[in-house]
């Protein structure tokens, strides 16, 4: 009777366990929200896909296709339907999943063995279940390097979030660009074709060479090409942008109902920004919470230096012979084995958790650094490309038009040789050409500013608005750019 209690409170023990494990889950629902918040903050749109929701951002996704993108809803089907940053969520699910594991117990081990006497009889019994409670002190080191973990994916999908937003902006912009120089070389084409007209009329008349007619006509076979060219080109920037939106279907059935956008003012001190970006810039972040991680990890290597102390309960029950009189051949009793840090005290793995935790220093230092020189180059490149578009505007185009006009009367009248009106309309092209490529770099150079500091554009100017005078040095390159550059409504 005594051994079967023992052993029903034995399974009684185990039973209980199984319970306890079979509670736990994991459940990241709050590490998506987070990772969700994350985003919208770097990016300015809170809409955005979540694991279990397909059908809702499938209709999302169509209705936004249906009549046409802008950038920011081309922003938006990417953050709702990029295959790559879907597949991406499921790193929060797998750092909270090893959360989970780091917290839980190791499995408690039940041993025994039995041994038959030779003259027969009852066997020699014994039943030892124990728990290894080394766990106690092990477990919240794994913890803390586990949630470290947590934090890190979280912010690095939130970047890879942010990048995506950025790609697909410069993308749109592009697509946007090449189409417009579609749409120059169709005016180039049409205006070697009003040439050509006006040589053959020229001719007719007695008054023009068939070297100006063939000329003319070299023009317009030239034109036609570049129109095509500029379709393939209009066609290739269409499928990238398609690639970031997840969309599978004929790309060149996208309508960019957005044109690139007019001259804008950025005044800023620079200095700001990249005091801003060093608190704001998710690499930089998870960077920090790299070296948090690897402390973690140190201290976890510490605490595997007495990796083993198990506690438990032995029971034997002693053999009986035939025909041997019932006795007091039954104990039971609390048992212990302890590893002995004699010859592998970890010292290995501390040392390598050591260096690590240097490196992830060193990494820090180093990206921060990297960004102050990103952030600056990217204050740089964006004051200077508005500066050279709004030249273009205000200055080349006007200029290139007028002279196209002049030498086309001219010739009309006699007074230009055709040669001089070829050199005229390709001046015009180039300058229509440029123009629309200096405003495509400025569209670009805003995304990427807004990739260098983890925040939408509005929202950094915004929080730099009260910069200090223009005299300051560091504001001095953004200051003058923007003089330069008219205020849009």
């Amino acid at each position: 009777m005594l051994i079967t209690r023992q052993l029903a409170l034995i399974g009684s023990v185990v039973s209980m366990w199984g319970l306890v494990i079979g509670c736990v889950s994991v459940d990241p629902t709050m590490d998506y929200e987070r990772a969700r918040q994350n985003v919208a903050r770097a990016t300015g749109h809170e809409s955005m896909y979540l694991p279990g929701q397909r059908d809702a951002v499938n209709d999302r996704v169509e209705s936004l296709l249906s009549n046409g993108l802008t950038a920011e809803q081309a922003v938006q089907v990417a953050l709702l339907n990029n295959p790559g940053l879907q597949a991406g969520w499921m790193n929060l699910g797998m750092a909270r999943a090893d959360f989970v594991q780091a917290g839980l117990l190791s499995n408690p081990s039940l041993g025994g063995s039995l041994r038959l006497p030779s003259g027969g009889g009852l066997a020699n019994l014994e039943l030892v279940i124990a728990q290894n409670i080394a766990d106690l002190w092990r477990i919240p080191a794994r913890q803390r390097t586990a949630q470290a973990a947590i934090e890190r994916e979280i912010l690095d999908f939130a970047r890879q979030a942010a990048g995506l937003a950025a790609d697909t902006q410069v993308a749109y912009y592009r697509a946007v660009g090449a189409t417009e120089l579609q749409e120059v070389a169709k005016e180039n084409l049409a205006i070697a074709e009003q040439l050509l007209e006006l040589a053959i009329g020229r001719q007719s008349a007695g008054a023009g060479a068939e070297l100006d007619v063939n000329l003319s006509r070299s023009a317009v076979l030239e034109a036609r090409l570049a129109v095509e060219s500029a379709r393939l080109a209009a066609a290739e920037e269409k499928r990238t942008l398609a690639g970031l939106l997840g969309i599978s279907s004929d790309p060149e059935t996208l309508v960019l109902v957005e044109k690139l956008p007019d001259l804008r003012d950025f005044r800023f001190q620079v200095d700001r920004v990249i005091e801003h970006a060093q608190r704001t810039r998710l690499d930089v972040r998870a960077a920090d919470l790299a070296v948090t991680q690897a402390e973690s990890e140190l201290k976890a290597e510490h605490a595997e230096v007495w990796p083993t102390l198990e506690l438990g309960v032995d029971m034997e029950r002693g053999e009986r012979k035939s025909g041997q009189d019932e006795g007091a051949d039954f104990g039971i009793g609390p048992g212990w084995n302890l590893e002995l840090p004699i010859f592998d005290q970890n010292q290995a793995q501390i040392a390598k958790a050591g260096y690590a935790l240097e490196q992830a220093r060193k990494q820090l230092e180093s990206l921060r650094r990297s960004a102050t020189l990103e952030v600056r180059g990217a204050c740089d490149r964006l004051t200077t490309a508005w500066s050279i578009a709004g030249l273009y505007r205000d200055q080349f185009i006007p200029l290139a038009r007028k002279n196209l006009e002049l030498s086309r009367d001219s010739y009309n009248a006699g007074r230009a040789s055709f040669l001089a009106v070829l050199e005229a309309q390709r001046f015009y092209l180039d300058t229509r050409r440029r123009s629309i490529e200096a405003l495509q770099t400025a569209a670009e150079a805003i995304p990427e500013l807004e990739r260098g500091t983890a925040t939408p554009i509005a929202k950094l100017l915004s929080i730099l608005a009260g910069s200090p005078a223009e005299g300051h040095p560091a504001s001095r390159p953004c200051a003058e750019a923007g003089n330069r550059m008219e205020t849009q409504p």
